[in-house]
């Protein structure tokens, strides 16, 4: 995180219990070299005291906008042009709410509001689950994704206060830290086109049903992002998921395995970096019926004739000129093995392998990965947030290609 070195960050705390996790982020953000002033709502001053976070930040913490000051220094103004970047480490629904509609009513939101469209604002869910996915939450987050100088960091899944499980924890002050680090990475992929794929395909059995898998394509996007963060011009073709493209990058929606690898090699011309995220089925119907297949009573099994899908990521990999190509192992059992098995068998530059089943990897916003790139070379990633892993993963992608 040496990107944090001389960075000066305004943490924005507002008023839920993972409030008390701010004591760890500004002593790693600290120990990073970054200068910290605190913003704290009144609410928020309910769960931690201001002298605890000025005493780690070891800078003035603001409460109000009515402080004591001199005329010629308006507090909000003078915020929100002092930092490099704000962080609201924990935001809850409120803020975000604010911050989506321009309310300005205390300080941390007026501060907001006048931030320069040049300074990130980098905003950490942090609630109840059933507040997170409220439809006018999550109509607020969607809003503010599109938004030039916001990034939404989680939130992670896991046991909240009320003790449900579900979304809405606040990332880890480590992840959330070393995300903001990520906001001051130069431009690793600057000119540099990537292509990602992401999300499940679905092959046609009949008008009704179909065959897929379990795939939310989460850490596609997630990649997607993180891509264009570092500066690449990014183009994901996606299967069938729930979740709104990433700004600034092109998105082409596909269902099935044959339209995805059409849609792939129809861009891959000028493509630096081949990114193959998705869950492609293997395997599609030989004849999609016409009509729904009836239930016959007199036959109690259905025998449906398969055929193989194009195997997208080789196909890329046997181009005459190929790009960097990156692959997935979702494994079961034995990842390694079967991860070096895919590196090799498809001639892939680099592999990022992971396990799979049981709650975890598909449909989860955490995830690890065991990364092996063909020099024979091996990182773990430990488990963390989908969008944090992605920067990993991006980095190590860049450092392989500087290499070769």
């Amino acid at each position: 995180m040496n990107n944090l070195k001389g960075k000066k960050i305004i943490l924005g705390v507002t008023g839920g219990i993972a409030a008390y996790k701010t004591c760890e982020l500004i002593r790693l953000l600290v120990k990073n070299g970054a200068e910290v002033r605190v913003v704290m709502t009144e609410s928020a001053q309910e769960f931690i005291t201001p002298l605890t976070l000025e005493t780690l930040a070891k800078n003035k913490v603001y409460t109000t906008t009515f402080e004591k000051q001199r005329v010629e220094k308006i507090e909000h103004i003078s915020l929100a042009n002092w930092g490099d970047c704000i962080l609201i480490a924990p935001a809850t629904a409120n803020i975000i709410a604010k911050i989506t509609h321009g309310i300005a009513d205390d300080l941390l939101s007026t501060m907001c509001l006048a931030t320069p469209v040049s300074i990130p604002i980098l905003i950490a869910p942090a609630m109840n689950a059933m507040m997170w996915s409220n439809e006018a939450t999550q109509d607020n987050i969607q809003i503010l994704k599109l938004r030039k100088n916001i990034r939404i960091f989680g939130p992670g899944e896991g046991l909240l206060a009320c003790g449900v499980i579900g979304a809405g924890r606040m990332l880890e002050p480590g992840e959330l830290a070393a995300m903001t680090a990520g906001v001051f990475v130069e431009p690793l992929f600057l000119g540099k086109k990537i292509i990602v794929t992401a999300g499940p395909t679905r092959e046609r059995i009949d008008p009704v049903r179909f065959i897929s898998n379990d795939s939310s394509g989460k850490m596609g996007y997630a990649i997607a992002e993180a891509a264009s963060n570092l500066g690449a011009e990014v183009i994901l073709i996606s299967g069938p998921t729930e979740i709104a493209a990433p700004k600034n990058v092109k998105k082409i929606d596909i269902i099935t395995a044959e339209e995805m690898n059409a849609a792939v090699m129809n861009n891959i011309e000028g493509c630096d970096v081949f990114v193959a995220a998705a869950a492609v089925a293997d395997y599609r119907v030989e004849q999609v019926n016409a009509q729904k297949i009836k239930k016959n009573e007199n036959n109690q099994n259905l025998m449906l004739s398969l055929v193989r899908n194009p195997d997208i990521l080789a196909n890329v990999a046997c181009l005459k000129h190929p790009p960097l190509t990156v692959g997935f192992a979702a494994e079961t059992e034995n990842v390694i093995v079967n991860a070096k098995q895919k590196l090799a068998s498809k001639k892939i530059d680099i592999i990022a392998a992971n396990l799979v089943g049981d709650g975890i990897g598909f449909n989860n916003d955490q995830n690890a990965l065991t990364v092996l790139t063909r020099l024979g070379e091996s990182f773990e990633i430990p488990e963390q947030s989908k969008s944090s892993l992605a920067y990993e993963l991006m980095r190590i992608v860049a450092d392989f290609s500087v290499l070769n």
